[in-house]
């Protein structure tokens, strides 16, 4: 399990919702939400509306499929919530992630849209191995949000929403 201090002390990670197949020509970075994944991201975000789940800032990778998604959010939240788009999110490591994360040192929670399988490792470094088989056992799905709380022995899968 990785250690990062507080603030942030919760920490969101939001896998980008489900996406287009690319066409012809088009590279993945511009794929567009499918309109399953527009519907799923509005779910999801409303469910975690309704759990008053409130990040200080959100940070989202400049791909179009995680703009959409972070689009969702923006529409469900309070008009305070902070929006930042960051080009390193996009195949990006695990530690890069983390370091992202780790950087926010003023806010009291933080959200990351981002892209598995980075947002599944991060998870896992996060709580650990077992913790993520546990509540995720087929994986990190498309417009799947963990709720990671700080806690004196470490971080803690608060809640797992999914549409």
């Amino acid at each position: 399990m990785t250690r990062i201090t507080p603030p942030p002390s919760r920490i969101y990670l939001l896998r980008h919702a489900k996406a287009q197949r690319p066409a012809s020509g088009q590279k993945d970075f511009d794929r567009a939400l499918s309109d399953k994944g527009y519907a799923a991201a509005e779910i999801v975000a409303e469910k975690a509306v309704d759990k008053d789940y409130k990040p200080d800032l959100v940070i989202s990778s400049t791909a179009l499929r995680c703009r959409q998604t972070a689009d969702a959010i923006r529409r469900a939240m309070s008009p305070s919530t902070e929006f930042r788009y960051v080009d390193a999110l996009y195949d990006a490591t695990t530690d890069v992630y983390l370091d992202i994360i780790s950087s926010q040192v003023t806010e009291n929670s933080v959200m990351l849209v981002g892209h598995n399988p980075t947002i599944e490792h991060t998870l896992e470094a996060l709580i650990g191995h077992d913790a993520l088989i546990s509540a995720i056992p087929d994986g990190f799905p498309t417009a799947g949000l963990a709720v990671i709380d700080s806690t004196p022995s470490g971080w803690v899968l608060t809640d797992f929403v999914k549409k």
